[in-house]
């Protein structure tokens, strides 16, 4: 499949649908657990972050726009508000300051051995992994030149930042019950 065959598919919010390698992959819509996390995570990103930059959830990701492509719909995304204001269909990697991906039951490996590869490949500067399994923990990951991602360890608790932003984030209040 191409970049273009992928664009021109028809609107489809009953599945989830990325790219790998210009393999069209079809996977089922998350659970609602991990939908609350992504948004809650969304939210609260929202609430810190400088008013030209938003946090979204599940948008097209073109990772790697020649042939064979690569679209990935991380759970949430940090791009500029312009981007969101322009009612953009897909982003470019130039588009996304960070992305998040909130680990699935069958998607461990994907989000945390495949996606930080292709991520940084593409030059996003900042991922985040979400473990929802207890504890609930975070792994962050920032551009380090030409090595790729550099890896931080995982938090547990309460997730704090200076880099993009600054950022606070209890862990402990994404996944549980209001």
């Amino acid at each position: 499949m191409t970049l273009e065959e992928f664009l021109e598919l028809p609107e489809d919010n009953s599945r989830r649908f990325e790219v790998k390698e210009g393999v069209l992959i079809v996977a089922p819509r998350h659970l609602a657990k991990h939908q609350r996390a992504a948004n809650r995570l969304a939210q609260r990103l929202n609430d810190q972050l400088p008013d030209e930059w938003e946090g979204v959830t599940e948008i097209d990701v073109v990772v790697r726009p020649g042939f064979p492509p690569d679209v990935r719909v991380p759970d949430v995304v940090v791009v500029r508000s312009k981007w969101i204001d322009d009612d953009m269909r897909v982003a470019s990697p130039e588009d996304v300051l960070l992305a998040v991906e909130v680990i699935s039951p069958g998607s461990r490996d994907t989000d945390t051995v495949l996606k930080p590869v292709e991520y940084a490949e593409a030059g996003i500067p900042y991922y985040l992994v979400i473990d929802l399994d207890p504890p609930v923990s975070l792994t962050a990951y920032h551009l380090a030149g030409d090595l790729g991602y550099q890896e931080a360890p995982a938090v547990t608790g309460e997730f704090i930042t200076q880099e993009p932003f600054s950022l606070r984030i209890d862990l402990t209040k994404l996944a549980g019950s209001r």
